[in-house]
């Protein structure tokens, strides 16, 4: 495509995009059905909550300077250490002059943004409207509901300079896999990638190693360099103060 066919093209896009915000922003349905099949027609109501996702947790994001994102389960299930851990890096961090972004809700990331607030820092909670309520911890400072898992999910990649991994479920799993073949596919540049816990990440990372590496051969061996695994908040916080980039 040339440059001013490209030109056409985002212009063209560009105006079919104003008016499906401008439609949608009127005809918001009280009771927003979940996108389950692949729509018939374009819905400009969902156009339009999308897009005002996206500016308001871009809004948000743009207002920190370095930021460390902390991901982990939202379940009182783990050892209590496990969440004094969180509490101490986060807080260690926060001094340092870095905003503490989570999901806002309790568990790993209650841990991480009380280790913030608790020492006057920035406490970001980024949090995903269920069914099943999900509320927001008491130690935020600012605080954001969204209804896209998708949307949510660009806002946490865009939002930090360093990612922290604490042990979880699929959500903690989803996002670490997001990040890492975010930097494997240099669709965003190289951060400091922590997995916090090596009872729990060893398993995962020896079947990388010995099924994905070394029988399938689908990554390469750097691939494998991406991420560091640590054991104790000493670690964690000397990686990161050592190989944050901005």
């Amino acid at each position: 495509m040339s440059t001013t066919d490209d030109v056409a093209h985002h212009n063209h896009a560009a105006e079919r995009l104003a008016k499906a915000v401008h439609e949608g922003h009127r005809t918001i349905p009280a009771e927003r059905p979940p996108l389950v099949c692949k729509p018939q027609k374009v819905e400009s109501w969902r156009i339009f909550k999308i897009m005002s996702e996206f500016i308001e947790g871009f809004d948000i994001i743009r207002r920190y300077g370095l930021g460390v994102s902390f991901f982990g389960s939202a379940r009182a299930s783990l050892d209590d250490d496990v969440y004094k851990h969180a509490e101490e890096l986060a807080s260690r961090l926060a001094k340092r002059g870095f905003a503490v972004v989570t999901g806002g809700s309790s568990g790993i990331m209650q841990a991480a943004n009380k280790g913030a607030f608790e020492v006057g820092g920035d406490s970001v909670g980024l949090n995903i409207n269920l069914p099943q309520v999900q509320h927001y911890n008491p130690y935020l400072t600012e605080k954001f509901g969204f209804d896209h898992f998708f949307v949510r999910k660009v806002m946490l990649t865009f939002a930090s300079e360093v990612y922290v991994y604490f042990p979880g479920g699929f959500g903690t799993l989803d996002e670490f896999f997001e990040i890492v073949t975010l930097v494997q596919t240099k669709k965003i540049r190289k951060v400091p990638i922590v997995l916090f816990g090596k009872s729990y990440w060893e398993p995962l990372l020896a079947f990388i190693e010995k099924t994905l590496y070394q029988e399938r051969a689908t990554i390469d061996k750097n691939d494998m360099d991406l991420y560091v695994l640590v054991d104790s908040v000493d670690e964690a916080y000397e990686y990161i103060i050592a190989n944050v980039s901005c």
